[in-house]
């Protein structure tokens, strides 16, 4: 097939998991983020921060999951690429950390924070790290999501 693989979960030819998971990666990183800056000054208002954007950043990954479950089982060539494996089960075990790391930062602040949630927030963001590459290589060099040049679809 000379297309490139297509987003099943599209609005108008735009990936929508493409769309949206730019928001709970920062979320994520702005809770690892507030975590040291809490570990580094004990300021109570830093630990409040990272629980909200830990809660923001969890809420809008059940929409990037879905639509990423739905690319990925909706076109057999993105299943074919072992990126989209190492994006998909990375991203999985990120989401399973955040949501355990939700549950250690509803503690109070200090034993919410240091030293579990901060180790957490650590581990989710250097998981993210790796599997944001593999996303971006599925649509820099795979194509995955992205039209074809000159076949005006």
């Amino acid at each position: 097939m000379p297309d490139n693989p297509r987003s099943t979960a599209s609005i108008g030819g735009h990936p929508i998991h493409a769309m949206l998971v730019s928001i709970p990666m920062a979320c994520f990183v702005g809770t690892w983020i507030s975590d040291i800056v809490y570990w580094k000054t004990a300021a109570m208002q830093w630990a409040n921060f990272s629980i909200w954007m830990l809660s923001a950043g969890l809420v809008v990954s059940v929409f990037v999951v879905l639509t990423g479950l739905i690319d990925f089982f909706g076109e057999k060539r993105i299943r074919a690429l072992p990126n989209a494996w190492i994006h998909g089960l990375g991203n999985g075990l990120a989401l399973a950390l955040s949501i355990l790391n939700a549950f250690i930062h509803s503690r109070d602040a200090y034993s919410s924070v240091v030293p579990t949630g901060l180790v957490l927030s650590t581990l989710v963001v250097l998981i993210l790290a790796v599997t944001a590459w593999n996303g971006a290589s599925m649509v820099y060099r795979h194509g995955v999501g992205v039209r074809d040049r000159g076949l005006g679809r």
